[in-house]
């Protein structure tokens, strides 16, 4: 049965983009590409069509992924679409919720810091938008982290 995720965070140019080229390239790695379906959108659409955040772009290349996705937002039909939707921050998380059609909906989305280990003592991904070159490589470290725990979670 193929599973889907949905990574969110506010404008799908840095965090949840990142999280997707993550999770796809691990994904692709693991063999099971047929199985599992990777997306990535933003709470705000005011980025919709941009690729993600140059400095992102570059950061994540240094380690090997291509972040090609163009922003959008999430839509109602995402929770249709999607059997998990991660997001990045409580922010997200209220925002998201509040879009969700009914409560068992509701029920699909999750926290990344859920699938953390090393990092457990946040509880949320910063936004790397407002900081320097350490921050995008700290979120990818967390993404890192976190797609490789969830990719093992939804494989078992």
């Amino acid at each position: 049965m193929k599973k889907s995720i949905l990574f969110v965070c506010l404008g799908n140019i840095c965090r949840s983009p990142a999280a997707e080229g993550i999770m796809r390239q691990m994904v692709e790695k693991a063999g099971q590409s047929d199985s599992i379906e990777v997306d990535s959108a933003g709470t705000y659409s005011g980025h919709a069509g941009d690729l993600p955040d140059v400095r992102m772009r570059r950061a994540a290349s240094k380690r090997g992924y291509d972040l090609v996705h163009r922003a959008r937002p999430i839509r109602e039909e995402d929770f249709e679409r999607f059997d998990m939707i991660v997001v990045m921050d409580d922010m997200n998380y209220e925002k998201v919720h509040r879009l969700a059609p009914s409560r068992r909906e509701a029920e699909k989305i999750f926290r990344m810091r859920e699938f953390f280990d090393t990092f457990s003592e946040w509880s949320y991904v910063p936004d790397p938008y407002y900081e320097g070159a350490d921050g995008f490589e700290l979120v990818l470290d967390m993404l890192e982290e976190g797609c490789r725990n969830l990719l093992t979670r939804i494989s078992e």
